[in-house]
């Protein structure tokens, strides 16, 4: 019987950037420059015709990263900018804390846009309006966010996405149980 050969191998961490978006500071430029080749001028674009295949198209399409350093302008220019408007809001009187993005205001937007989309709620003053196919893609968003999250959010998270899911999912199956149902005939001696 032949006997197994055991390979070994190495990680190595080639992320460029923190958790927190931050260029980590054990990267050379070396590094950089390697990971983000310089781009080249894109070919001029040509008509498709009926032997080109998607992928063919799509890689056409995709423009290039930008650099690391582009990525670190753009986000120094975004914290100086949210800084601004922190500053702004506290002079109004309000609190800046009020516009952290948590995981629990990030599920309550989608929700909240579900809800819209499924015609249960509406913006004041306007009339409700079904968008069952908005309503879905944005369920299904909530239900591919909680496969990728699994064991990465805390119990109250978990426990919110769940719950979100749940009453987004029986919402959306009542709306269209109704749209479903005909219109019923209205009942004798109630004059309508």
């Amino acid at each position: 019987m032949p006997e197994k050969k055991q390979d070994t191998f190495t990680v190595t961490d080639r992320r460029l950037f923190t958790p927190d978006g931050e260029l980590r500071e054990d990267i050379t430029e070396e590094q950089v420059a390697s990971s983000h080749p310089v781009a080249q001028p894109a070919p001029a674009a040509k008509p498709a015709t009926a032997s080109t295949t998607t992928s063919d198209t799509s890689s056409d399409a995709v423009p290039p990263a930008p650099t690391a350093a582009e990525q670190q302008q753009q986000a120094d220019a975004y914290r100086k900018s949210s800084k601004d408007l922190d500053t702004r809001v506290e002079l109004s009187g309000h609190s800046a804390k009020e516009l952290e993005m948590t995981f629990e205001r990030f599920m309550a937007s989608l929700y909240m846009t579900a809800m819209l989309q499924l015609g249960l709620m509406r913006e004041e003053g306007g009339e409700p309006r079904v968008d069952l196919i908005g309503a879905r893609q944005t369920i299904d968003t909530l239900s591919l966010i909680s496969e990728k999250t699994k064991g990465n959010l805390t119990a109250a998270e978990q426990n919110f996405l769940q719950n979100c899911l749940y009453e987004l999912r029986m919402a959306y199956v009542d709306v269209t149980n109704a749209l479903a149902r005909p219109p019923q005939a209205p009942l004798k001696g109630t004059g309508t």
